[in-house]
């Protein structure tokens, strides 16, 4: 009996410890975070701020030497020397849809088959994955869960950083479609010599063919306000038509990105997003003449031709910006490593944005923006969700990159994560005598 209950025990404190933290509890009292540096959102900053929420809504941002705000009944919490950010952005992500790219079962961001419209990320989303906790330590506090596979993959949805399911953590359902445009060439990478092949795609054009077919026939189901017979994958792109969604390609090549805008312009679809967009800078005056904005997928790596300068990658963000694009920024890498992307914004302000401000707002009021959501998120502003984190240092900086608190409309998170409780461990083993 006696064994029995030890192994009870053990095992109960085994499932307690590799368990993530449980979802913050709402907001019951006004808080004041008074004397940080607020970085607005929109370029602005006050140095000796003050920020007021109540209920999880902003209800004051001001400049704490210049406006006296009357404090009963409040809940003060000094931050001088800190800094206050709204909650950063990752778009385009599979933060929640996988967990270990080698166990199959944790891994659900995609669906057999080519054409996919009908098909939600937001379902599969699951808020209890360890990933989740060790971006929103960093300032990622929404996310952009995305499908994948296929030409066209699904519906993506914007997750918070913190729920107890799937529809708890819903900011904004099924925001937007997703479409692979069929590019004019296909790489393949040699292993044996790390070298990438260039094919022609043979693919392309019967795949182009099915693409116009599907929106043709979804177009005209749209304009029927009761169709005859409900078709859920054309039901699924409804809202494209009507600007309710975004029409989300992912596309790279210069033409690939004439073709794929000038697709969806004839198709009727007005809101149009390019992801990837690795040769946007070919191609600016139509990106800008369309009002297309872009959401850069890959700044940390080489550029794709040998004549291209070394720091192209780098300097993407800001050529766009200089052109009049809006653009966001994305962490195309493994989903796990999302935790750096405040960090691809302080490498776009050192090569070539205007300043850190503005890189900042490729990672929230940019990408608010884009996604739909800036009523709600992406600012420090007076009505806006309290989805907000204070850093000891530029949060932008790895360096000094030090996450204190996190409010997530309001309420305040526990910063437990998978990282921190294995560093302490082995901290512990290495303190030992």
């Amino acid at each position: 009996m006696k064994k029995l209950l030890i192994s009870i025990f053990t095992l109960a404190s085994l499932m307690s410890y590799g368990q993530n933290p449980a979802p913050a509890k709402p907001q019951t009292k006004t808080i004041a975070l008074m004397g940080g540096t607020v970085h607005v959102g929109t370029g602005q900053v006050i140095p000796n701020g003050v920020v007021l929420f109540t209920n999880g809504v902003i209800t004051n941002v001001v400049d704490g030497t210049l406006v006296k705000l009357n404090l009963t009944d409040v809940e003060v919490i000094d931050v001088s020397g800190k800094h206050i950010y709204p909650g950063i952005i990752s778009p385009a992500a599979t933060v929640g849809l996988q967990e270990t790219g080698s166990v199959r079962a944790t891994v659900d961001k995609q669906e057999i088959g080519i054409l996919n419209p009908n098909i939600r990320a937001l379902i599969a989303y699951n808020t209890d994955s360890e990933i989740i906790p060790t971006i929103r330590n960093n300032g990622v506090l929404l996310t952009q869960a995305m499908p994948q596979g296929g030409t066209i993959s699904g519906s993506s949805s914007v997750m918070m950083a913190d729920g107890w399911n799937w529809e708890d953590a819903a900011l904004k359902k099924d925001d937007g479609l997703w479409l692979n445009w069929p590019t004019y060439f296909s790489n393949e990478f040699n292993f044996e010599d790390f070298t990438t092949i260039v094919r022609k795609n043979e693919k392309r054009g019967p795949a182009i063919d099915a693409l116009q077919a599907t929106f043709a026939d979804a177009r005209a189901y749209a304009a029927a306000p009761t169709p005859a017979t409900m078709n859920l994958k054309l039901e699924a792109m409804r809202g494209l038509f009507s600007g309710k969604q975004n029409l989300y390609i992912r596309a790279d090549y210069g033409k690939d990105i004439i073709e794929a805008v000038t697709f969806a312009k004839a198709m009727g679809v007005p809101k149009v997003v390019i992801v990837g967009g690795e040769e946007s800078n070919r191609v600016l005056t139509f990106l800008k003449e369309n009002n297309v904005p872009v959401i850069l997928s890959a700044l940390h790596r080489l550029p794709n031709r040998e004549d291209e300068d070394v720091d192209l990658p780098y300097r993407m963000p800001g050529i766009l910006q200089k052109a009049g694009i809006l653009v966001s920024l994305s962490y195309a890498d493994e989903w796990w490593r999302t935790r750096n992307l405040p960090f691809l914004a302080g490498t776009a302000a050192g090569f070539g944005v205007t300043d850190r401000e503005e890189a900042l707002k490729m990672v929230t009021s940019n990408t608010a923006k884009i996604l739909g959501i800036d009523n709600l998120v992406g600012t420090l502003e007076k009505g806006k969700q309290a989805t907000l984190f204070v850093s000891a240092g530029d949060a932008l900086d790895m360096r000094t990159n030090v996450i204190e608190q996190v409010f997530m409309q309001g309420r305040k998170v526990n910063l437990d994560d998978r990282h921190k409780r294995l560093y302490k461990t082995y901290k512990d083993k290495y303190e030992q005598k």
